[in-house]
C-alpha cells in the first residue's frame, strides 16, 4: 500500500488555500487601515502662520495669526522675545494708547481662521513701531488633535517636534 504525501492530500491543498488568503486579506487590511489613519491625520491638519499687517492708508499695524490647515490648530504656548528678552504681554513693550489685543495662548484655532493678536492704531506711534518690528520674535507652539505638534516663527516654516514644552518665564500670557 503506497502512502501519499500529506500535503499533496486534497484537504490539505483546501486548507494552505484558505490560510494563504486568509494572510493576504489580513495584510490588505492592516495596509488599508494604514492608509485610512494617514487619510484621517491629514484631513485634520493644522498649518499656522503669523503674519504682521500694516495699513499705511488706516494707520494700522498689527500681528495675527492664520490657521492654513484642513483641521484646527490646539495653540499650546506663544513666545514672544524683544530685543532678546522674552516678554509676557503687548504693553510690556508697546506704549500705543489704542492697542486691541487679544489672548493667543492656550486657544483652539479653527481651520480657515484668523485673527489679530495685536493691533495698534496710533499713527504717532507707528513709525516706532515700524522700528521694533525688526527686534521682535515671535514662536508659537500647535498640536493637532492626535497631537502632533509644531513649532512655527515669523518665517513661517512649521518645525514637526515631539511635544510643546516652554518655561513660565519665557510663555506669553496675553
Amino acid at each position: 500500500m503506497k502512502k501519499d504525501i500529506w500535503y499533496k492530500k486534497p484537504e490539505m491543498i483546501v486548507a494552505f488555500s484558505a490560510l494563504l488568503i486568509s494572510v493576504v486579506t489580513t495584510i490588505i487590511g492592516i495596509y488599508s487601515t494604514m492608509i485610512d489613519r494617514s487619510y484621517a491625520r491629514a484631513s485634520v491638519w493644522p498649518r499656522v502662520e503669523l503674519y504682521r499687517s500694516f495699513s499705511p492708508k488706516d494707520e494700522l499695524f498689527s500681528y495675527g495669526i492664520m490657521n492654513n490647515g484642513t483641521g484646527p490648530a490646539i495653540i499650546k504656548y506663544v513666545k514672544v522675545i524683544y530685543n532678546e528678552k522674552p516678554i509676557k504681554k503687548w504693553s510690556d513693550f508697546i506704549a500705543a494708547t489704542n492697542l486691541v489685543q487679544s489672548h493667543i495662548g492656550t486657544r483652539i484655532l479653527p481651520s480657515q481662521a484668523n485673527f489679530s493678536a495685536v493691533s495698534i492704531k496710533d499713527k504717532a506711534y507707528l513709525t516706532e513701531i515700524l522700528k521694533m518690528d525688526e527686534q521682535i520674535a515671535i514662536e508659537l507652539c500647535y498640536c493637532s488633535i492626535y497631537d502632533e505638534c509644531w513649532l512655527v516663527d515669523r518665517s513661517n516654516q512649521p518645525i514637526e517636534i515631539a511635544q510643546c514644552e516652554i518655561s513660565d518665564e519665557q510663555r506669553f500670557m496675553q
